[in-house]
């Protein structure tokens, strides 16, 4: 396997579809109204990097980094193609997330993720890397189907 990361291209058929795809699952195991997963049009915000991960050719997963403040940034659209998942490419997404957020110079890195059972393995995932369960950051507020997570960086990097 010879997985690479990459600069998403956010026009590219291909990465709109794993977009989609990303949509799809993130709805079908929340609840509308606490489904906080960036569209398209989200993904192209100039506070978002985005990064596409390829095995060869072939488009696997994707992540970003919102800057949330100068110090403080935010995991988002971390997403491995299902037939991918279990070989630790979500593990290597997350950490260039936090290699580039460590070089931005942020203190701190959160998410949002589900609180259902179809995100345990995202839970396992980031609480591995030293993410810990913390309230509500940024505009979020309290919902019963989020799980909200942090990780100092300066003290794990």
């Amino acid at each position: 396997m010879s997985v690479r990361i990459q600069s998403a291209n956010l026009e590219a058929p291909e990465f709109i579809a794993l977009i989609d795809t990303h949509a799809e699952l993130m709805l079908s195991l929340s609840p509308p109204g606490s489904c906080h997963f960036l569209p398209m049009d989200g993904l192209k915000d100039p506070a978002v990097t985005v990064w596409e991960m390829r095995d060869g050719e072939d488009l696997v997963g994707c992540g970003g980094l919102k800057e949330l403040s100068a110090t403080h940034g935010e995991i988002k659209s971390m997403h491995t193609l299902s037939a991918k998942r279990g070989a630790g490419l979500g593990r290597k997404m997350l950490e260039h997330v936090m290699a580039e957020a460590a070089a931005r110079g942020y203190t701190r890195l959160s998410l949002e993720t589900g609180s259902m059972e179809g995100f345990k393995p995202s839970r396992s995932l980031y609480q591995s890397s030293g993410f810990e369960i913390c309230p509500p950051f940024g505009d979020y507020v309290e919902d019963p189907h989020s799980v909200f997570m942090t990780r100092e960086m300066s003290v794990h990097v």
